[in-house]
């Protein structure tokens, strides 16, 4: 089966522009990030300045304007998982991913991210990966974590 072009896409959402955040997430759906063309694409069907498609997209931290890789691991870096140390579980996935927040690594398999707050300061330092939370979280774990993930053990990634 084919893939559905950006056209194919915006269909539900043609001429409009209340329906702007939900085209971006069916963009951010389909290829995991919105392309200046797909901007372009979006502004054209709903009807919508460019710029105001654009910053949507920028303003909300769900939507990515660049590829991200197949995962993502976001590490808190908010106050409570700081002074847990966030800092060293950052530095782990940036040493064991080889990528540097907002990167893709070599293999495409991650991009790594650091967030102010995910809103579970008492469980800190917390991690993301893709929609799961983990929490606790320490070097080691977040090792055998990603470990997973490069193995595609998504079970054994939901039990670290």
């Amino acid at each position: 089966m084919p893939s559905p072009t950006i056209t194919t896409l915006l269909e539900g959402h043609r001429s409009q522009p209340h329906q702007l955040i939900e085209a971006l997430q069916d963009v951010q759906k389909h290829y995991g990030y919105i392309s200046e063309d797909s901007m372009r694409s979006i502004s054209d069907e709903l009807g919508v300045s460019l710029m105001e498609v654009y910053s949507v997209a920028s303003f909300y931290k769900a939507f990515s304007l660049q590829p991200r890789g197949k995962n993502i691991i976001a590490v808190c870096t908010g106050t409570a998982c700081h002074v847990r140390g966030a800092k060293m579980v950052l530095n782990q996935a940036i040493s064991q991913i080889g990528a540097e927040p907002g990167e893709i690594s070599k293999d495409g398999l991650f991009t790594i991210e650091h967030v102010n707050c995910l809103g579970a300061c008492a469980l800190g330092p917390v991690v993301t990966e893709n929609e799961s939370v983990h929490h606790h979280m320490d070097p080691g774990k977040l090792r055998k974590l990603i470990k997973s993930l490069k193995k595609g053990d998504k079970e054994g990634a939901s039990h670290v």
